[in-house]
């Protein structure tokens, strides 16, 4: 079941790379409801796939990303799940918006209410990183599957 939350699908907008695989991907607005849609669509992905133990870290991940793209870009969010074949033991999680700025990790203070989205994404993934688009770009995850 693939949410169509309005507009052109943010990963035809911003270009995101094909991969062989089960995919699953949403478009949502730049809107404050997106961060506990994608939150619901991921978790139910996920256990859809059998991959219920990696729900939680994957949807709290996913809603710092979108969380981000809402503060700083305008236009559709695009999320992704690419289960890619070949590479077994991987998921690929991929948040995309319109804002082509990469986002930059830095060190929140302890009085800081926000900063720390980049830094949980890489100190919990495998890998992360981010891409540009021909018309914004993708920030990118991966989680090691549990076998």
């Amino acid at each position: 079941m693939k949410p169509d939350m309005g507009g052109a699908p943010a990963w035809e907008v911003i270009g995101v790379i094909d991969a062989e695989g089960d995919c699953a991907e949403w478009s949502f607005p730049a809107d404050p409801g997106a961060v506990r849609t994608a939150r619901q669509a991921v978790r139910g992905q996920l256990r859809d796939w059998g991959l219920g133990s990696l729900a939680d870290l994957a949807a709290l991940l996913v809603s710092e990303l979108v969380t981000n793209a809402l503060r700083h870009a305008t236009g559709p969010i695009g999320v992704r799940l690419v289960r890619p074949s070949g590479r077994g033991g991987v998921l690929l999680v991929e948040v995309s918006d319109p804002l082509p700025d990469p986002p930059r990790e830095r060190a929140a203070r302890l009085e800081d209410e926000s900063g720390r989205g980049l830094y949980l994404v890489a100190s919990s993934s495998r890998r992360w990183g981010t891409r540009p688009g021909a018309a914004g770009k993708t920030v990118w995850f991966e989680l090691a599957v549990p076998e």
